[in-house]
């Protein structure tokens, strides 16, 4: 790597960039330690968010494979250097880490460091994060080698930045919540309002058919059919309040394994067989991943209840920077115009707001007898 003042501004540049770009707290963190460790062309990067109970709330590692980070163990304490560096707030270069008195050692699987450069990330007065560097890739003599003053004062500038990133998408995340905390309540009045009075109207109409079963079974007869449509009106309102909201298992899983889980469960609860494929497809933000998950749900609800169909098949694959999302199934079809002319939608309308809410796209493609395919590409940022 070019040592001089403009390439180092440069990839200074590209990695701030690379930051402003995300918003999810884990996003930034990957980024910062990726930007880092390519910034300063060492071995290893990793970035500890110190909680407050002795240990790391988050910890991101770069240049070290997923099995070699399983086979490490659990995550760091904050002793040794790490916590100099928490407890100080002072830069720590070192030539040698194994040889300074505060060095503890590491885990079997841990990989072999030596020259070392540790900063604290602050937001003020308080440290947020430590992000740390080994190994520098440089050639020549032994000697030669190590993390240099240049280096801690482009790491330093770094680290500066990489504070009001992860200030601001901490910012965000919060305030996400809120916005998640006051849907919550707006749609528990929702329920509240237009639910339970449906209930409440099944009730009592399921009461005057029971009266009316002996003396007038024609009229009891009419009364249990306004309890069935009171009661499809009801699950459906409820039905379309619940998916309003963003499921756990997204923020904890991913939208592939969110997938993968809910047409395994289909597949069991259904006698249609539902199958599911992914290829390339890792992350996207978030909100493409929740209208992704939304339009996957519908359509299979579609596909699942009514097309008659034996077999839906759901694919997400990867393609550019974002992904496709295709759910095929090989039902009766319908004719798409006709739909539209006769308006029973069967949610068509709302899988395309929520494709074009995030900047993608929604293709139908069906025909009485022929089956149906719903197609939904989405950008990956």
């Amino acid at each position: 790597m070019s040592q001089g003042p403009t390439s180092g501004l440069y990839a200074v540049s590209t990695a701030l960039l690379a930051m402003s770009r995300h918003l999810e707290v884990r996003d930034v963190l990957k980024t910062i330690v990726a930007s880092a460790r390519e910034l300063l062309d060492a071995q290893y990067a990793a970035l500890g968010v110190p909680d407050d109970h002795g240990g790391f709330a988050q910890f991101v590692v770069d240049g070290v494979s997923d099995a070699q980070w399983k086979a490490i163990g659990p995550l760091p304490r904050q002793h040794g250097i790490l916590a100099a560096m928490l407890r100080d707030a002072h830069p720590e270069r070192l030539a040698d880490v194994r040889e300074d008195p505060r060095f503890e050692g590491w885990p079997a699987a841990h990989p072999d460091m030596s020259d070392f450069l540790g900063l604290p990330v602050r937001d003020g007065d308080e440290v947020i994060g430590a992000l740390f560097l080994a190994n520098k890739n440089r050639s020549g003599p032994r000697s030669a080698r190590g993390f240099t003053e240049d280096d801690e004062e482009l790491l330093g500038i770094l680290a500066q930045h990489a504070a009001i990133a992860l200030t601001n998408a901490r910012l965000y995340e919060r305030s996400r919540e809120l916005t998640i905390a006051e849907e919550r309540s707006r749609l528990a009045h929702e329920l509240h309002d237009a639910v339970s009075q449906k209930l409440f109207s099944l009730r009592l109409t399921a009461q005057a058919a029971a009266a009316l079963v002996d003396r007038d079974p024609v009229r009891a007869k009419d009364e249990l059919q306004q309890v069935a449509a009171l009661a499809a009106e009801a699950a459906e309102e409820l039905r379309a309040a619940v998916v309003e909201l963003r499921p756990a298992a997204l923020d904890e899983d991913g939208l592939v394994a969110t997938l993968r889980t809910q047409i395994q469960v289909l597949d069991r609860a259904h006698c249609a067989r539902v199958t599911f494929g992914s290829r390339g497809v890792r992350a996207l933000p978030a909100a493409q991943e929740e209208a992704v998950l939304r339009v996957a749900q519908e359509a299979l609800h579609n596909a699942l209840r009514h097309s008659g169909a034996a077999h839906v098949d759901v694919t997400l694959e990867k393609r550019g920077p974002g992904a496709v999302l295709r759910v095929g199934d090989d039902g009766g079809g319908f004719e798409p115009r006709e739909i539209r002319r006769a308006g029973r939608h069967l949610g068509l309308v709302s899988m395309r707001d929520r494709a074009n809410g995030v900047g993608g796209a929604l293709t139908v493609e069906s025909a009485p007898g022929k089956g149906t395919t719903i197609e939904m590409e989405v950008p990956g940022g």
